[in-house]
């Protein structure tokens, strides 16, 4: 095997090329180690540009020689279309297409204060994300009235529109550029059709692509008339002896732009190549689902409901920015089509009723209805036909899974090793796991929740063990119930039950190694390298002299200082080895952690209550304050938060925590399992009208037996919709004690209250601990990749670009 390669490296990931402006190498975006090119049998160039065919000699010539073949196989992809603009061609404008194209415009930027991108499709919103990740003033310039117009319909490209100003890029639609002149304020000037212009330093172009088909035509390969090599069934050109796969074949009469469609071609030409007569490539489903600028945005089948006799639903939030639109059959019993912006958490499911022809629910609109998820219809691995698509990278189906399965496959990583599948973009993965779990109920094999593969339990069941052993080490619980070394996953989540349980100083010795960055250091690592400080203000009650402190330390260290909404103050850009000398100062005021780096609880976020509210009934301050203190420093399952609200009115938000609490005349209304985030959900009512002590009791069953079931980083809100029964279950373990754990739930939290400690108390006491905390074992020395520049009178990180200007400063 020869591979013949134009540009000057290895082949590399094209999808997630706007990585290398976020710090991503060329050498990182390769989809093969070095050493696989270095294979018996096969011969990789690089820099080796092929300039004609020969087919009659079977032979390619290129820049530097000629090579002969027995089989060819055209993987020359696309170039980037570039409208016939006059202007077009000058210094500072670009296109978007290779690493070398990100250079260029890399160079460009270091100084341009305006750029522009012309394409309002994926890649030119991916863009314009990079050239405001640049430091630039980044315009999109689209001709047709819509965002992505070839995936969303109008509506779905404005709500998508709104979203993408709201990030601070500027959008303009229907404009048809004539001419690119010299510009007086700016290097650039766009002149429009309407007569209306547009000043910039640099142009990107990213208004689509055309297939590299001019090899092919040149050697007299079958071309379509808008571009592209002919390929049959099984990708084979004209000439028998050549094949033609990813962007530059035509294929069914369609060129597939999509990364997925590209190994499907390259599967059935390798399958062909092997003598598998079989092997054909039937073409591919053109459904996305993407981020874009941090924007859900999916995309499926007949999106814009042209198909005859096509119904629409729709479901639009202005204010969230949220618009969902299926597409159904006049008799409502398919899905023909989706749209989804905003939020694409039913793409899946409709991806799976779109694919195999799932009969719809009888009313179709609760699809993408806003309900609670009990409510919404569900597709289960059991509801999928054998053929259904699970994997749309590799094009693997149900059945070639069940079939793994069938044959011995009984984890998802065997899985993936055998099928591919969740290997490409990872977002099947969920689904490969519920066919396996389901596949092997089917068998009878017991489903596999181990922890990991160094311990066959449950987190569940470790937990037990530990309680039950009083084991207080990872060394001791791996020896009796585990084997190998460990790993990221049961590393963190046995650290936390052993805190959980024994309430031991995270820094311990026997504890240091098992820790994620954030609890290593006690505190959270920030994008640059540098950490955030943040002290436990309970109840968001403070003394001026802590408030002072915190100025003190602020204005001395140059650290960013935040508001946060839930009533703290963080402090942000301090260097590792500053954070014992920073918290020193604040404990020495009576602060203390306040636990942001831990799955702890976070917050007791409160109203002023009947203190000073002339509506309050009850003093949730001070509440806020016992519970605050109460449950400080305990390490859950994962992170918790808590509110108290004086009165019904709810100014502390307490219905959206995962523990809420609200004032009535008659005592306080407890809420549980509720949270915000990308998913919220309201808290349930648990119990009216508690005094202190019942509240107090009910709350700390309810932690405690979270902390006894729940999965390793789960919230209280999923815990509890998988519990069997739900609330009502929950309710008759803590009120009823249904499993007489009462006591023993009560003793166990009253062991974690009163061994409670301020982590950096014990810390900065400790010099042997203090030493942990330096960036390099031989020096004093500060990691120079922490540069910052002034924005609204404080410090933040330095972007890319900006650190290259400050270096060379």
């Amino acid at each position: 095997i020869t591979v013949l390669c134009e540009e000057p490296r290895p082949a590399y990931d094209r999808v997630h090329l706007s990585e290398y402006f976020s710090g991503r190498t060329a050498e990182s975006l390769a989809l093969s180690e070095a050493n696989f090119y270095q294979q018996d049998g096969l011969t990789f160039h690089v820099n080796e540009a092929v300039t004609a065919i020969d087919r009659a000699a079977k032979t390619v010539t290129t820049v530097h020689g000629q090579y002969p073949y027995d089989t060819l196989v055209l993987a020359t992809g696309s170039y980037p279309f570039v409208p016939p603009i006059t202007g077009n061609d000058q210094a500072h404008c670009h296109v978007y297409r290779t690493i070398d194209d990100l250079k260029a415009i890399e160079q460009s930027a270091k100084d341009s204060a305006v750029g522009v991108v012309v394409g309002g499709g994926l890649l030119g919103l991916e863009a314009a994300n990079a050239l405001k990740n640049l430091n630039l003033e980044a315009h999109v310039v689209e001709f047709a009235p819509t965002l992505m117009a070839t995936q969303l319909d109008a509506i779905g490209g404005n709500v998508l529109r709104k979203k993408i100003e709201a990030l601070g890029i500027t959008v303009h639609t229907e404009k048809n550029t004539q001419s690119i002149t010299e510009g007086k304020q700016h290097r650039l000037c766009m002149n429009f059709a309407d007569e209306t212009s547009l000043q910039a330093d640099m142009i990107v172009f990213s208004a689509g692509i055309r297939p590299y088909d001019q090899l092919a035509k040149d050697a007299g390969l079958d071309v379509g008339e808008r571009g592209g090599i002919v390929v049959n069934h099984t990708c084979q050109t004209n000439d028998p002896a050549i094949y033609a796969i990813g962007e530059c074949a035509l294929a069914n009469n369609m060129i597939y732009g999509l990364v997925a469609p590209g190994y499907q071609m390259a599967q059935a030409v390798a399958d062909q190549l092997l003598g598998k007569s079989d092997a054909s490539f039937k073409g591919a489903d053109m459904s996305t689902k993407l981020k874009l600028l941090g924007v859900d945005v999916g995309s499926i089948g007949d999106a814009k409901g042209l198909s005859e006799g096509a119904l629409n639903y729709y479901y639009a939030d202005e204010l969230e920015g949220v618009y969902k639109k299926i597409v159904v059959s006049a008799d409502q019993t398919m899905l023909l089509g989706a749209i989804l912006v905003g939020d694409a958490s039913e793409y899946d499911t409709l991806l799976q009723y779109h694919l195999n022809g799932i009969a719809l629910p009888e009313n179709p609109s609760s699809l993408i209805a806003p309900s609670s998820e009990a409510e919404k219809p569900t597709l289960g691995a059991a509801s999928l036909p054998p053929q259904a698509q699970i994997c749309s990278c590799y094009n693997v189906s149900k059945q070639t899974l069940t079939d793994c399965i069938q044959a011995g496959a009984h984890t998802v990583a065997a899985l993936k090793e055998q099928t591919q599948a969740s290997t490409g973009c990872g977002g099947c993965v969920q689904l490969v796991t519920n066919v396996l779990n389901h596949e092997l109920t089917e068998l009878g094999i017991e489903v596999n929740n181990d922890l990991c593969e160094h311990f066959p339990y449950s987190r569940e069941a470790l937990y037990h063990i530990i309680r039950v052993e009083k084991i207080t080490s990872f060394p001791q619980l791996l020896s009796a119930y585990g084997k190998g070394y460990g790993c990221d996953i049961c590393k963190p989540a046995i650290a936390s039950i052993l805190a959980s349980c024994w309430n031991d100083y995270v820094l311990d010795s026997s504890h240091v190694p098992l820790q994620d960055t954030n609890d290593r250091y006690l505190a959270n690592m920030q994008k640059d390298g540098s950490y955030s400080v943040v002290p436990r203000v309970p109840g968001g009650e403070i003394t001026p002299k802590q408030l002072s402190a915190i100025a003190n330390v602020a204005d001395e260290y140059n650290l960013y200082t935040k508001i946060t909404g839930a009533q703290r103050i963080d402090l942000f850009g301090a260097s590792m080895n500053d954070l014992p000398a920073i918290w020193e100062q604040l404990i020495d005021v009576g602060l203390e952690s306040g636990h942001a780096y831990g799955k702890a609880l976070r917050t007791v976020k409160s109203c002023v209550g009947s203190t000073w509210c002339r509506y309050g009934v009850d003093d949730s301050v001070g509440m806020a304050i016992l519970i605050e203190n109460r449950y400080k420093g305990i390490r859950f399952p994962h992170k918790v938060k808590m509110a108290v609200s004086g009165c019904t009115r709810e100014c502390a938000e307490a219905q959206s925590k995962d523990i809420g609490v609200i004032a009535t005349e008659n005592g306080w209304n407890l809420y549980v399992c509720g949270n915000g985030g990308m998913r919220p959900r309201h808290a349930d009512l648990f119990a009216s009208d508690l005094d202190n002590e019942t509240l107090l009791r009910y709350i700390d069953r309810v932690l405690m037996f979270y902390i006894k079931t729940a999965d390793r980083l789960q919230r209280t809100s999923v815990w509890m919709e998988n519990l069997e029964g739900g609330l009502n279950y929950l309710q008759s373990v803590v009120i009823d004690d249904l499993l007489e754990l009462g006591a023993t739930l009560d003793k166990q939290m009253s062991h974690l209250v009163d061994t409670y400690q301020c982590e950096w108390t014990t810390t900065v006491k400790d010099p042997a601990k203090r030493k942990h905390f330096k960036q390099f074992i031989n020096s004093d020395a500060i990691d120079d990749f922490m540069l910052y520049v002034n924005e609204r009178d404080q410090k933040r990180p330095a972007t890319a670009q900006e650190k290259i200007r400050l270096k060379a400063v």
